[in-house]
């Protein structure tokens, strides 16, 4: 079968989208909330309950001692006190009980057993008279039969188990788990562990989506992998009407001549919205086939999550008889700015931090396709669809992914990137694991503009002064004059062209990059080793447009050598250690000093005392000695510093 190229049918404003298809569920024969089941209670922590839970007997269900002692008669303690007091005999005025003994009939009280004296094996002596049922634990204090334990649309606990099992139920009906069927489709796909070929892509969507249906309470089955046919994806999607709940296919759903979901669902069913206006996300397909949801995502894992979140979640909570969660959300300051496409509601990831009093909020990689985004986000930023955008210091609304108690011990570094971080962040993680160090890569000049504005506790920077032939503080005293800071070295590092293995281009020299056929990957604007080269090449004579590739910017070392591994560009200037750990090979060009610029209010910071400690510490020295290209000669030392004028 030959398919014309789909179009998007609508770009719907995202509210809109999610009424409008709930409210065409409804009108369909879909069954909300699910069919229940009986279940163990011992199983059933997590389920929801389908109907109220009544106790089947009273908790205690006898009268009970609360405590050891002995249970008396209370007419027979009357007039009991130190300066008279009376003796009991056992059997006819007392018996000993232990805590949880049933009270024999005919006794009322209980008296703690320190506050007994023994005269002989029969008899007692007490100096307090007793009141009626105290220390006794009547029938029911907990519970009463047929008193309600749970309510109907409850998520069962723990201590509702307990709860339970005390009032006598051992079995109870809750709603059934939503069965979402996950089908991942495209040729290039892939499964975890499988050796991988040039165009393989390892498919991990689905099992990211399947846990997190288990976290709202659902059960989740991955389909084994389709490749884009049309007739086998309309095939399977058959199959999965008829036995899930819910169908998920991943990929396929954007307007490319392989993207089949919608004309599926549109044959077999209705398609009720594709295209929605949020970024990322845009292509999501929402129908239904036979009565039953079938919602198309996008294949980046960012855009699958954020539209599975979007627009399956509702319709779980929905057939569980909850109502959907509202999202913890608090007020932080936009650290950079941020223009967003007009027309599209744009989930921006953003690490959160309080730097001072000022919760501040740092943006991360926008990109689709960068999983590791969601994994160092904090929290999620809307922009709006009629904003443009959002300026630097502005107050913003950030819906948390991490609790705030965790956030408040974030550690913000704002600036160039090196690898030394990342072992700092993993050595202070084992020592301190209440401690996040979050690091935003922007560059050794972002950096310090941050630091200016108040946005971070310290800042990476590797700035040469080509006028002093210093590096840092200089830099220091053009961005900063007014601001307290110090320089601590983090390390001295071999900055060189990183280039493949064997260096088939014979690359030299910075002078080389000028030869016919070979390709460059340069660092952002901004970034320190940007600076460097720029310099360099004033040395050499070299003009920007003599280095084929120039433009092409990435934002870390370890993605320059990536780039250069990968085929992509001939060489990179970069660090040795991402040079080695890629199996490249180097070319020195100069060693610099890499420091971290912190403001002096901020050394007294506990969380960043821990931090320097570590940095000082021989186990990280010797950690960044074994990277190779390093020196740590001064590591933790105070090499500079901005005094006020």
């Amino acid at each position: 079968m030959v398919q014309k190229r789909n179009i998007y049918l609508n770009n719907v404003p995202l509210e809109k989208a999610q009424k409008i298809f709930l409210e065409e569920l409804m009108k369909s024969k879909w069954s909300h909330p699910i069919a229940s089941e009986r279940i163990g209670v011992t199983e059933a922590v997590g389920r929801i309950t389908a109907e109220p839970v009544f106790a089947r007997c009273s908790s205690p269900h006898y009268n009970a001692s609360a405590m050891d002692g002995i249970a008396v008669r209370t007419e027979k303690t009357v007039g009991a006190k130190e300066t008279a007091p009376v003796r009991l005999k056992k059997g006819s005025d007392f018996v000993y009980v232990d805590t949880g003994d049933p009270i024999p009939e005919g006794f009322d009280a209980v008296i703690k057993i320190e506050d007994v004296e023994v005269v002989d094996k029969s008899t007692v002596e007490i100096i307090s008279a007793a009141s009626p049922w105290q220390h006794v634990r009547n029938v029911g204090e907990d519970m009463a039969a047929f008193e309600l334990i749970l309510p109907e649309n409850h998520r069962i606990r723990p201590v509702d188990i307990g709860g339970l099992l005390a009032g006598g139920v051992t079995y109870l009906k809750v709603r059934k788990r939503p069965l979402i069927a996950i089908q991942p489709t495209g040729t290039e796909l892939v499964e975890p562990g499988n050796r991988l070929n040039p165009g393989d892509i390892i498919e991990y969507n689905s099992y990211m989506l399947k846990n997190t249906a288990i976290s709202w309470g659902a059960d989740a089955k991955i389909q084994p992998i389709l490749p884009d046919n049309y007739n086998e994806i309309k095939s399977k999607v058959r199959d999965m009407v008829r036995d899930s709940d819910v169908i998920v296919i991943n990929a396929g759903s954007s307007a490319g001549s392989e993207d089949y979901t919608a004309a599926v669902v549109k044959e077999l069913g209705r398609v009720v919205v594709h295209g929605v206006a949020i970024k990322p996300g845009k292509p999501v397909v929402l129908g239904i086939v036979e009565g039953k949801p079938v919602i198309g995502i996008p294949g980046y894992p960012v855009s699958a999550l954020l539209t599975f979140n979007l627009f399956v979640k509702p319709i779980v909570y929905k057939l569980l008889g909850l109502s959907l969660p509202e999202p913890d959300v608090v007020e932080a300051v936009l650290a950079r700015k941020v223009a967003s496409d007009l027309g599209l509601e744009e989930f921006l990831r953003v690490k959160l931090g309080y730097v001072g009093s000022k919760l501040t909020a740092v943006p991360i990689s926008r990109g689709a396709g960068v999983i590791t985004s969601m994994i160092r986000a904090d929290g999620v930023l809307r922009v709006g669809r009629l904003s443009e955008g959002i300026d630097a210091g502005e107050k913003v609304k950030v819906e948390l992914l991490r609790p705030l108690k965790e956030i408040k011990n974030n550690i913000l570094a704002i600036g160039s990137h090196d690898i030394c971080l990342d072992i700092l962040t993993t050595l202070l993680k084992q020592k301190h694991p209440e401690i996040t160090l979050s690091s935003a890569h922007v560059g050794s000049i972002g950096g310090l503009i941050a630091l200016r504005r108040g946005e971070c506790h310290f800042a990476g920077i590797h700035l040469l002064d080509p006028d002093t032939g210093e590096y840092n503080t200089p830099y220091l005293k053009r961005f900063l004059p007014s601001k307290k800071v110090v320089l601590i070295n983090l390390v001295y590092r071999q900055q060189g062209l990183i280039v493949k293995k064997g260096n088939p281009k014979g690359i030299k020299g910075l002078q080389d990059l000028v030869k016919q056929g070979v390709t460059f990957v340069n660092r952002q604007k901004g970034a320190g080793t940007r600076i460097l080269l720029e310099h360099e090449m004033k040395k050499w004579g070299i003009k920007p447009g003599d280095i084929n590739g120039f433009e092409r910017e990435e934002y870390t070392h370890t993605s320059v050598a990536a780039t250069v591994a990968a085929g992509s560009a001939d060489a990179g200037l970069g660090i040795k250690a991402a040079a080695n750990a890629y199996g490249l090979d180097f070319i020195p060009v100069v060693e610099e000093r890499y420091d971290l610029a912190v403001p002096e209010e901020f050394l007294q910071d506990g969380c960043v005392q821990k931090l320097l400690q570590i940095l000082k510490s021989p186990e990280f020295k010797k950690t960044v000695e074994n990277l190779g290209g390093y020196s740590t000669r001064h590591t933790g030392k105070v090499v500079g510093r901005n005094e006020d004028d």
